[in-house]
């Protein structure tokens, strides 16, 4: 189909509660799925949480709670905080819902049946000896430990001997690193592209699908005495959202939602942090590859947040719930202040201190006093405006292309230019000295112009301060309202 964007974000573990990285990503996909909304594209926009895995069940127990009951808790949390965020997602997916597990146990059932293009099966069964990170759901090698530890959560792996389902990846290497070389499979910004493609210098190998001793999980269809391994079960979220496998055998054979999956899929962009990129880039191709399924059109990986230069942690106390934010800042603010004090895709350092400053900068003293002088001259002296939304063809063309790229801070960026040559003209030519009321019309006129066409685009960015200054700037008689941001 065409004119229609889907964009995930990654489905967020419930072992953590939400916190600015999770908003970052999440705001910073809400502004693509509403940009394209403007654009009158057809949008799904998909969320949700992961919720399975032994690092889930111990933090259930060790909470007084059932998995469920945790699970149900946090996945509450998150919502909760993206309701808050307005955030503007068409679906919230869990793995713990009943229609996600069904659909996982068919995928298993077609990988069982499948095979890679060597004509091997695609899985195998093996025995898996490793050293295994509960924090980190995965195993580790001996080269990856620092002092015996894992160097993420600096914990010793436990010693790990069990039966496991293995996927055959070797198989289908080649042609997912084709896939990447040759941009079919997007992988940006490019230096994430880079690293993807050096994992394949160094090495990669089967993965494993299943896990014996956990409790907390998908069945496998074949073989009960396992569960699916957690990244298959959260990886394929984003095809069972759509309804696929359709005409799944687990709903009784009836046509469902499938239309959704061929109206939407392939995605044409998936949002996540470094750390999962491997996943992201490598084991999901394969998997997708092994169903018969066209891979997504791009990845795009933004770096790690640290707070004060610190890395976020629960235990240092080094972690923002956005909610806080909110609070202190208004919606609209909380969302700006995420996406404009770095360039997207780059590592970052959140500087609370900075947070006041840029809003007094950018908000109090840029985009509102901006509104507050032009509102405020117009009314004063009753001068009626003719202006039109959206007149600004140049400006809009400058914003697709770099939202089309995903640059999402280079969007924000332009339109801010945009206000500051606005006030420059203001500060120059002087509107309040001048007495003849057309001429000052003559400056105020392409001025006001220049805020509606600005605060249109905005609406993907701050979507209720651009509303009101829409309606603002959409009368003839144009008249001062409530200052938009109060300086702290």
């Amino acid at each position: 189909m065409e004119n229609k964007f889907y964009i995930t974000t990654p489905i967020y573990y419930v072992n953590d509660r939400p916190h600015i990285g999770h908003a970052y990503t999440t705001v910073a996909a809400d502004v693509l799925a509403r940009y394209h909304r403007l654009i009158n594209d057809e949008v799904f926009f998909l969320t949700g949480t992961d919720e399975h895995g032994k690092k889930v069940f111990d933090s259930a127990i060790k909470a007084g709670k059932s998995p469920q009951e945790f699970t149900d808790e946090v996945a509450a949390d998150f919502q909760d905080v993206w309701k808050t965020l307005n955030i503007s997602n068409d679906f919230f997916i869990r793995t713990t819902a009943d229609e996600h597990k069904k659909r996982v146990q068919e995928i298993f059932t077609k990988l069982k049946e499948a095979k890679t293009p060597l004509g091997n099966d695609v899985l195998y069964e093996g025995e898996y000896k490793g050293l295994y990170c509960t924090g980190c759901e995965r195993f580790l090698t001996e080269k990856e430990l620092v002092d015996g530890k894992c160097p993420d959560h600096k914990v010793a792996p436990e010693q790990i001997a069990e039966k496991n389902y293995f996927f055959r990846l070797t198989d289908f290497l080649p042609k997912i690193q084709k896939r990447i070389e040759n941009d079919d499979l997007k992988i940006l910004p490019a230096k994430r592209k880079a690293e993807v493609l050096g994992l394949f210098k160094q090495g990669l190998d089967d993965f494993s699908v299943s896990r014996e001793s956990v409790s907390w999980g998908v069945d496998l269809p074949f073989d009960t005495t396992q569960k699916a391994y957690v990244w298959v079960d959260a990886l394929s979220n984003y095809i069972t959202a759509l309804g696929y496998p359709p005409y799944a055998k687990a709903t009784g054979g009836k046509p469902d939602d499938s239309e959704k999956f061929k109206t939407f899929w392939p995605a044409d962009l998936q949002l996540m942090a470094q750390d999962i990129l491997k996943f992201h880039a490598i084991y999901w191709p394969a998997i997708l590859l092994a169903l018969g399924v066209e891979l997504p059109k791009a990845e795009f990986i933004h770096g790690f947040f640290t707070i004060n230069g610190q890395k976020m942690s629960k235990s240092v106390g080094k972690v923002i719930d956005p909610r806080d934010l909110v609070k202190k800042y208004t919606v609209d603010v909380t969302r700006y202040l995420l996406l404009s004090q770095f360039s997207f895709g780059s590592e970052a350092d959140v500087q609370e201190e900075r947070f006041d400053e840029k809003y007094n900068a950018d908000l109090a003293n840029g985009l509102g006093n901006l509104v507050a002088r032009v509102s405020n001259l117009l009314e004063k002296d009753n001068i009626e405006v003719n202006i039109k939304i959206g007149s600004d063809e140049e400006l809009k063309k400058h914003f697709d292309n770099v939202l089309k790229e995903f640059k999402i801070d280079e969007g924000l960026k332009l339109l801010w230019d945009k206000l500051r040559k606005a006030d420059e003209i203001i500060s120059a030519k002087k509107p309040w000295e001048i007495k003849d009321l057309n001429e000052k019309k003559a400056v105020l006129e392409p001025i006001a112009q220049d805020i509606l066409n600005v605060a249109e685009l905005l609406q993907v960015y701050i979507p209720e301060t651009a509303a009101k200054i829409i309606k603002q700037f959409s009368e003839k008689n144009i008249k001062k309202g409530e200052l938009l941001f109060p300086r702290i």
